[in-house]
Formats: structure tokens, C-alpha cells, sequence
């Protein structure tokens, strides 16, 4: 079992990695799935169901538009965003769709069916996806669980949700903090380094160092985007996009040559990607949707205010990045909707803490102490998204979550390393907390400030 740095990060479709993202992917899987078995031409209907948080609050993140579009073999990182809602508009006038671009099949009002309180076991996000002849005829029944940051497992990986099946067998394996500090002496490089060493045994070195370099760029793109859209966000809610506005603001003082006022450009980066993302823009999840502003704006940080920054230096900061990911995901969680947005902005700030101590010129130990402050001081935060939208509180929760990941590696980088909480005791604490916490407080919409806040 292993995980590679590219299948954190990867390009999607926001609003969300898991409602979203995950959805689109598994909807995609079952329809190749029906190639695959030669069932296609006898499909006459499709019939799908969403459970758990994924029922709670799909229709605020895009879940039944993400279903359709999978079923029409879209993928999240290629489809075309500006067309979605026309698209989806007109499978709903008609009441069919074309199955994977070739064969066209029913999928009516009552065949795409969220279920508010109903959980299917295994984990919160889970969906059923069903294809039929006219006469009753079941031709396939799939069920899937999205499991945050866009992975999708099946029934058969159930109570695998915090790994991907993969038996590449990489030189120097981890699973934990401690063995990653080990792996790191006993090979003599940073946590960039042993990341490298890897990754190499997935692919040439070249090729992930463009993709990651590729990654980057969609960064940057989406937070052009964000400073360019103006306007308010879909959804009801009328949250005005402050990115732009905050954008010109700033331009007119420059790039900022005190340190308070670079605060403000961190902000406006994270909130630019996010404002994106909660629109169904072109993101990265990093390693989610909901958390996705925390990276790109430490990276542009990094690249704009860093002396000596540059496309290694960029490099560095997502395989560092990835490497406390891979820890969070196999002994924790990435999703809300599991364990609360300590999962998803905690992971993120973790990550995104670790990979500018890197850049910053910390060691292995310097790395791992900034990656556990930044999710130490997110234990507890729960995902309770207003409407069931990716607006309030999660766009300025990125805001934050960005500067507490430039003050953790600060942090890291004035000490030596020692510390007294290690970053494992960290995650095993983010995951017993998340599984103590109440449900209503984990993606449902249920709890939290979704229902003290009113909405307009």
C-alpha cells in the first residue's frame, strides 16, 4: 500500500474534493464499469442514491450535478466548468442522459435521490448507484465511498478508506512521523529528499517534478481567477466576493515591505482560491477542496516574499507537503465528514507548515514540529458550512488556516526541533476527536453556525 505525492494533489472542480470531486469520479466508474462488462447497450435507466453527509448537503456542493456529469464520463480535472449548469439543466428538462457520451437513458426526477438522514456503513459519504433495463432488470449495483480529498473506494475497500490500493513498492516507506525522521537519518537528506527518493519509484523524476510545476501553475490560475471574478456566489447565501476589491487595494501600497502588511496578501490569496472553488471554479485539491486556499497562498508567500524563491523551492514545499499528508491520511482523515475541518484546514495547515520550513532551511525535525503545531491548534474545529455552501465559515477559514501555517513554521524554524507533542500524537488526537464528535458537527449542516446563523 502506498501513496504517491500526485494523488493529494490533484486538479478538480470545486466546490468540494469529497461532494463533488469524489461523486463525479465514482459516477464515472460505475458507468466505465458497464463498458467494461458489455452492459452498455442494455441500459435503459439509471437510478442513484446519496446517503450520509453527501445527501445532507449535496445539492450546496454540487453532489447531483457531479453525479450526472460522471454518468456522462466527465472527469473533474478536463470538464469544462462554464458549461456545467446549462448541461446539467438541460439532463434535468429531459429527464435523460447520455451514459458515458454513447448511449442515452433515463435518469428522472425521483432516480436521483439525496437522503438526508439516512448513512450507509463504512463511512459518511456514500453513494448507490443502480442501471436497469425498462422491465425491473438490475444490469449493475455499485456502492461507493468518497472519502475525502476526491478519493473514492468501493464496498470491497471498506475500512481502507485512510489508503490507496497500491503495491508500488517504494524504497523507503512510512507510515508515521517517527519513521519518517528515521527514513530521513538513515538516508541522510531532508523530508524533500526522501519524498524524491519515492516518488522515483512510481515514475521518472521528471515527470513528477512537471506535474507538480503543473499543479503550481493551476494555482496561480486560480488565484488570477479569484482576483479577476467579481460579483456575489451561487447559492443564496449573497456572499460578495472580497478578493478583487481587497486585490486593488493592495495593489495601489505595493507588495508589502513590512511583515504586517504581508498578512494581507496571504489572505487575499487563500480567500481568492476559495471564492474560486465556492463559485465551481478550476481548482487543487490540496489535499481538499474546502482546504484548498491554505497551500497556494503559503506558495505564492514563498515565491513572492521568500528571497531566493523558485521552482525547486516550489517543488520542495509540495513533496514536504505531501509527505505530512500521507502521515494524516493513513492514520487519520482529510474528510469533514468525518472528522470536522480538523480534517481538512487542520491537514492543510499541517501541510502547508511543513513544506515552508522546508524552504525556510529546517531540518527533519524542524519540518515535523511545524506540521504538528499547525494541526494542533485545529483540534476540536468542526465542518458545519452554512446552507451546506463552501461560503461561510470556510472561505475565511482558509484565510486564517494560511497564516497559521506561515506563523507554525516560524515557529518550527526558531527552535531546534524538540518539542513535546509529536506530530503523531497529533493526528491520532485529531482522529479520536473526530470520531467523539457529535455528527451534526461533520458536513451535515446539522450543527455549528449552520444553524445559528440565519439564512438570507
Amino acid at each position: 500500500m502506498a501513496l504517491s505525492v500526485l494523488d493529494l494533489f490533484t486538479v478538480g472542480i470545486g466546490p468540494s474534493s469529497s461532494h463533488t470531486v469524489g461523486p463525479m469520479r465514482a459516477a464515472r466508474r460505475f458507468a466505465e464499469g458497464l463498458a467494461a462488462d458489455g452492459l452498455l447497450p442494455e441500459v435503459d435507466g439509471v437510478h442513484v442514491e446519496l446517503f450520509g453527509s453527501l445527501g445532507a448537503t449535496g445539492h450546496g456542493h454540487g453532489s447531483d450535478r457531479a453525479v450526472v456529469l460522471g454518468l456522462e464520463g466527465e472527469d473533474p480535472e478536463t470538464v469544462d466548468t462554464a458549461t456545467v449548469t446549462e448541461r446539467v439543466a438541460a439532463v434535468r428538462d429531459r429527464g435523460r442522459l447520455s451514459l458515458l457520451g454513447r448511449v442515452e437513458v433515463r435518469l428522472g426526477e425521483d432516480d436521483l435521490v439525496l437522503h438526508r438522514r439516512a448513512t450507509l456503513p463504512g463511512h459518511p459519504n456514500g453513494m448507490t448507484f443502480r442501471a436497469s433495463r425498462d422491465d425491473g432488470t438490475v444490469l449493475r449495483e455499485r456502492t461507493y465511498y468518497s472519502v475525502g480529498g476526491g478519493f473514492v473506494v468501493d464496498e470491497a475497500a471498506l475500512g481502507a478508506d485512510r489508503v490507496v490500493p497500491d503495491d508500488t513498492p517504494v524504497p523507503h516507506r512510512f507510515g508515521t512521523g517517527r519513521e519518517l525522521l528515521a527514513q530521513c537519518q538513515e538516508q541522510g537528506v531532508g523530508v524533500a529528499g526522501l519524498m524524491r527518493l519515492n516518488e522515483e519509484a512510481f515514475r521518472p523524476w521528471e515527470q513528477t517534478r512537471a506535474q507538480l510545476l503543473h499543479l503550481w501553475s493551476v494555482m496561480q490560475e486560480c488565484v488570477a481567477a479569484g482576483l479577476r471574478h467579481e460579483g456575489t456566489l451561487p447559492g443564496g447565501l449573497r456572499v460578495r466576493r472580497r478578493a478583487p476589491m481587497l486585490h486593488a487595494r493592495l495593489q495601489e501600497q505595493g507588495l508589502p515591505d513590512d511583515p504586517w502588511r504581508a498578512m494581507d496578501w496571504i489572505d487575499l490569496w487563500a480567500m481568492a482560491v476559495n471564492e474560486e472553488n465556492a463559485s465551481g471554479g478550476r481548482v487543487v485539491t490540496a489535499p481538499t477542496n474546502g482546504a484548498a486556499g491554505i497551500i497556494p497562498a503559503v506558495l505564492h508567500y514563498y515565491r513572492h516574499l521568500v528571497p531566493g524563491a523558485d521552482d525547486d523551492g516550489v517543488v520542495d514545499v509540495l513533496l514536504t507537503a505531501g509527505a505530512v499528508g500521507i502521515i494524516i491520511k493513513e492514520n487519520a482523515s482529510i474528510s469533514g465528514a468525518e472528522v470536522g475541518c480538523q480534517g481538512e484546514v487542520g491537514s492543510a495547515c499541517a501541510m502547508a507548515a511543513a513544506g515552508l520550513t522546508q524552504v525556510l532551511g529546517g531540518t527533519p525535525a524542524q519540518v515535523e514540529a511545524a506540521a504538528e503545531i499547525g494541526i494542533e491548534h485545529h483540534l476540536g474545529l468542526t465542518c458545519d458550512p452554512v446552507g451546506g455552501l463552501v461560503q461561510i465559515p470556510c472561505i475565511e477559514r482558509n484565510a486564517v488556516g494560511a497564516m497559521k501555517a506561515v506563523h507554525a513554521a516560524r515557529l518550527a524554524t526558531h527552535g531546534d526541533g524538540t518539542h513535546t507533542v509529536s506530530l503523531d500524537q497529533a493526528v491520532r488526537t485529531m482522529r479520536q476527536t473526530g470520531k467523539d464528535m457529535k455528527r451534526k458537527y461533520k458536513e451535515t449542516s446539522r450543527g455549528g453556525l449552520a444553524v445559528n446563523v440565519v439564512e438570507c
